[in-house]
């Protein structure tokens, strides 16, 4: 799959290209981005053609292209912009009220800023229809590793360096935010539980050890112990 002809990139895609539309097996992230995106596919796979849909923060647009033609699907992000997807801000989506039935919004939030967090938030609650619904992902900063490692050094782990993610927070915290946005949390979930060693292991050899990575998910289900979080919303 390669990009369109005509496309703008700023910030990381300026540095790295569109990493996301070939993935290279070596990320140590690359299990984790495979096991989001079956998520994504179950969460829109079955809703009406007639559905509407924004992800907020696609980056190069690959969802967005993956179900363009069966779904009214556009993308928006600060850093990209092609024939899928639209320059723009987050935390002032160019869109009226209630234009669209479902949104994503994927790593994106903490990206952000604390400050911005929620005003990212409440744009998407406002451009969403009544009973509408929002799939968040976000990196989990008190995932099971962490914790363990804030027993030992009474520091948690960052999921990545403050300066890509300012806004890395504790799941219970983003649940606090979407609530406060209006959102009610129907469906609460998590991606690769954090085991100790395993969790080395697995990042180390991503591609070979993706059965492992998934085997973990599956048999520790519990969200609060997962690096990625996913949580499911609906607009009241």
């Amino acid at each position: 799959m390669h990009p369109p002809a005509s496309v703008s990139r700023t910030g990381e895609y300026a540095a790295r290209g569109d990493y996301h539309r070939e993935l290279s097996a070596d990320w140590e992230f690359y299990p984790t981005y495979l096991a989001k995106r079956e998520r994504v596919r179950t969460f829109l796979n079955g809703v009406p053609a007639s559905t509407r849909v924004l992800d907020a923060g696609c980056g190069e647009g690959v969802i967005v292209e993956e179900f363009a033609g069966r779904l009214q699907i556009e993308g928006i992000d600060p850093n990209y912009s092609s024939a899928r997807v639209r320059t723009g801000s987050l935390t002032a989506l160019p869109y009226d009220a209630a234009t669209f039935d479902r949104a994503l919004c994927l790593d994106v939030l903490e990206h952000l800023s604390f400050e911005d967090q929620p005003r990212a938030l409440a744009e998407l609650h406002r451009v969403i229809v009544p009973g509408g619904e929002l799939l968040v992902t976000v990196p989990n900063l008190a995932h099971l590793q962490s914790r363990v490692h804030f027993l030992l050094t009474g520091r948690l782990i960052r999921t990545a360096n403050p300066l890509k993610h300012p806004g890395d927070r504790p799941l219970a915290d983003y649940v606090d935010l979407a609530r406060r946005a209006g959102f009610t949390v129907i469906e609460r979930s998590g991606i690769f539980p954090t085991v100790p060693v395993l969790t080395r292991l697995i990042r180390k050899h991503p591609a070979k050890l993706q059965p492992l990575h998934r085997a973990l998910t599956r048999l520790l289900p519990v969200p609060g112990w997962c690096f990625l979080a996913v949580l499911r919303l609906r607009k009241s």
